[in-house]
């Protein structure tokens, strides 16, 4: 049984890979993902995307502002996935939620899903959503997707990446729904790393030399002598520096700020966007981590090969779902569907008629 999936603001390919590597059976019947289109407005992203995940149909990568997608000329599908852009919910910077550039940009994937009426659909966002708009905002949107369509049955949960497999501690909001006429209930699956997580150290042993995205960035002497001061695990602001390595930062003091990967540790959070100092820093070479070590920490495989300038790749990768993340709840999907029993967890964010509210994890 094949699920044609269907993406918006696709991203590189986390999300795809991470479904169309998910595939259970049950008896003779095979139940698996298979791509059918995606879309981005960023060009790199889409030929990343075409050369990884659709290479025998490029065109199926389509490179276009969603505002000005023809939702209704793209091919039927089974199923949907989106991480609608995050910028207006995300926990750093204003939050400005609905008034914000990027905030009604989901509603585009309610669209999608009225249009095409898939049996299921997964889409992710930043943790903060669940607060923004003391939390009426993602009232909104699980309002709006639940009822899109045949209307859909909604799994809300705070995945902690790290113990999923991922080397990262990546705390992301996912949410499954399923359409409500199947009569099938989507159960978060149970963490598969839940007390030993990967550490930085094994997941970046043993990248090939040859291995695509991994040039080293040149780092200037002020940066290679500040790094010396950095223990592993720590920033620059937790490090006694000479006052000519200081840095003149009167604001909010990131914590990622220069901060060194503790090698027995999961790597903090792989961003896509800033300057000097959010690269994320190796803690053993005083230098930024190459694109290949952090799509190792993204859990993207080494012949997964990314398109662009290096500061394009950086984006992409920061941007992307972790693919062992999506592996496993693309699986637990097809297990809902199969009817195979699997270990789960209740899951964290629950609503009710008047609010939204979000139990404290372990």
């Amino acid at each position: 049984m094949e699920f044609r999936l269907g993406e918006l603001f696709s991203g590189p390919g986390g999300l795809a890979l991470g479904a169309t590597q998910a595939s259970v059976t049950k008896g003779r019947i095979k139940f698996k993902v298979v791509h059918e289109w995606a879309n981005d407005y960023d060009a790199d992203t889409c030929v990343t995307y075409a050369n990884n995940i659709s290479p025998d149909r490029p065109e199926t990568a389509i490179h276009q502002d969603v505002r000005k997608l023809k939702i209704n000329s793209l091919t039927p599908i089974d199923a949907f996935a989106y991480g609608f852009p995050c910028n207006d919910f995300s926990i750093v910077g204003e939050k400005k939620g609905f008034d914000g550039e990027f905030g009604p940009l989901y509603t585009y994937g309610v669209k999608v899903l009225n249009k095409f009426k898939p049996k299921f659909f997964v889409a992710e966002n930043v943790g903060g959503i669940t607060s923004s708009n003391e939390g009426m905002a993602f009232k909104k949107i699980l309002d709006d997707l639940s009822s899109a369509g045949n209307g859909y049955r909604i799994t809300a949960h705070l995945y902690k990446a790290e113990k999923y497999g991922v080397p990262q501690t990546r705390h992301r909001v996912v949410i499954v729904g399923i359409d409500q006429t199947l009569n099938l209930e989507f159960k978060v699956p149970a963490p598969t790393t839940p007390d030993k997580p990967i550490t930085a150290s094994q997941a970046l042993k043993g990248i090939p030399k040859d291995a695509s995205n991994n040039e080293v960035t040149r780092q200037s002497a002020d940066v290679i002598e500040r790094l010396g001061y950095i223990a592993p695990g720590e920033n620059i602001w937790q490090t006694k520096l000479p006052k000519r390595l200081q840095l003149n930062v009167k604001s909010a003091k990131l914590s990622q700020i220069y901060k060194r990967l503790h090698p027995d540790k999961p790597s903090y959070t792989i961003t896509g966007s800033g300057g000097g100092g959010t690269h994320g820093y190796h803690w053993k070479h005083p230098r930024a981590l190459t694109n290949r070590e952090r799509a190792r920490i993204q859990t993207f495989p080494d012949d997964f090969e990314f398109f662009g300038s290096k500061e394009s790749v950086r984006k992409q990768i920061g941007m992307a779902v972790p693919v062992e993340l999506s592996r496993v709840i693309f699986e637990a999907i097809l297990k809902t569907f199969a009817k195979i029993p699997y270990d789960s967890v209740p899951n964290s964010i629950q609503l009710d008629d008047s609010q939204m509210f979000l139990p404290v994890e372990d």
